[in-house]
């Protein structure tokens, strides 16, 4: 495939070079990469390090694959880091270095700091692409026309799920949901995706016990997950303080999926299908760790400008932008389908992997699963459903 893909861009080349079409010298395509450091967070145990980097050797390595473009193509990609202070002014900081300065932005911040710059963005000619948040509000109420959304929101993690327990037929949830507000997003898209899919949630409870492994595992758990009769443990816990100590030590024997056990993910380690394997082990190579999601995200948001930049052969935001939400625009993003951008919220429309810790289980939409348009629809907000009016 990438050897074919290379054999045409060399003869679209040689007849561009015959023509007299092609620039003396290449067209520029600058990209920042704006991100803030971020303490580390309460770790459940020390086998997962935390890592400092993430995101940034995936927008490393879609540089060098457009360049590797760019040289048959006449244009060449320019990546500039800019990283924020743990206490630092966010917004000063975007003012100061991105605003007036980049056209494209590859956004690595909390939901909360999205928003305060793409406040400010609105005004500007410039295009932001997020690779760091999955709130459903970002791309409902809270939805902005100049920023695109590279990971799968919590609806679409959702629906995922939803779609395999349907196929299997485990129908019954009892819905753990942790103790900070991001459980609770996540808590509503599992009962947004099981009314939406006709799953019924027999039982609901916050997690209030302690985090101690020992306690927790001993007592704790048998008596939480005692006396109801469920199919699956649904749990919401992002930040991983206690999901992980519910497999194996709940009171009746039952899988665990959401936050912990199955998940939902853009990108994992265990994925090996449509030339994963080649893109796993040349992360590998660079960065030496496993790609993690936001690796991906980055890798996909600066692959998109590339792909649009040759396609539309600018570096001009308007041209490059339009191509994005046309029909025409497809991205391969390793996940046997083409990636394209959802016009009404700017959401990436992407297969999602549903993956155990050291395997991967099976890929959403599960096969059954219409949709009048393309099956990725039936993941997330479909266009009837959004409330999103960027436009």
């Amino acid at each position: 495939m990438i050897v074919r893909t290379l054999v045409k861009l060399t003869l679209v080349w040689q007849a561009l070079a015959m023509t007299g079409t092609v620039a003396a010298e290449s067209q520029q395509i600058k990209i920042a990469y704006f991100s803030q450091e971020q303490a580390a967070p309460p770790a459940l145990s020390n086998l997962d390090p935390f890592i400092k980097d993430k995101g940034i050797p995936g927008a490393e390595l879609a540089v060098a694959d457009n360049n590797t473009t760019g040289q048959f193509t006449g244009q060449s990609y320019q990546l500039d880091k800019f990283s924020v202070a743990i206490n630092g002014d966010v917004v000063q900081a975007f003012k100061e270095k991105i605003a007036g300065h980049y056209a494209f932005v590859v956004v690595d911040l909390p939901a909360d700091q999205l928003n305060r710059i793409s406040a400010i963005a609105s005004s500007e000619q410039l295009l932001l692409l997020d690779i760091a948040t999955t709130d459903d509000s970002l791309r409902n109420e809270q939805c902005a026309g100049q920023v695109l959304h590279l990971l799968p929101s919590r609806a679409m993690r959702a629906d995922a799920l939803a779609q395999y327990m349907m196929k299997k037929r485990w129908q019954k949830w009892f819905l753990v949901i942790g103790p900070t507000s991001e459980d609770r997003l996540y808590a509503a898209a599992i009962k947004r995706s099981a009314k939406r899919f006709g799953m019924k949630i027999v039982a609901e409870k916050v997690w209030t016990h302690t985090y101690d492994a020992r306690r927790t595992a001993q007592s704790d758990i048998p008596v939480f997950t005692q006396d109801v009769d469920y199919d699956i443990l649904a749990v919401a816990d992002e930040q991983g303080l206690f999901g992980e100590y519910l497999a194996y030590r709940t009171w009746s024997p039952r899988p665990v999926i959401g936050t912990q056990g199955l998940i939902a993910t853009t990108w994992h380690k265990t994925h090996e299908h449509w030339g994963a394997v080649q893109i796993q082990k040349r992360f590998k190579e660079l960065a030496g760790r496993w790609m993690e999601e936001r690796d991906y995200g980055a890798y996909l948001a600066v692959r998109a400008i590339g792909e649009a930049a040759t396609r539309t052969q600018s570096n001009q935001l308007e041209p490059i932008k339009a191509y994005l939400f046309s029909p025409a625009f497809a991205l391969q993003g390793y996940k046997g389908k083409p990636l394209s951008f959802r016009t009404w919220n700017g959401q990436l429309r992407q297969p999602v992997l549903l993956a155990a810790p050291r395997s991967m289980v099976a890929v959403a939409p599960i096969e059954g699963f219409l949709h009048p348009k393309t099956e990725l629809d039936t993941l997330g907000f479909d266009e009837p459903e959004s409330h999103c009016t960027r436009h």
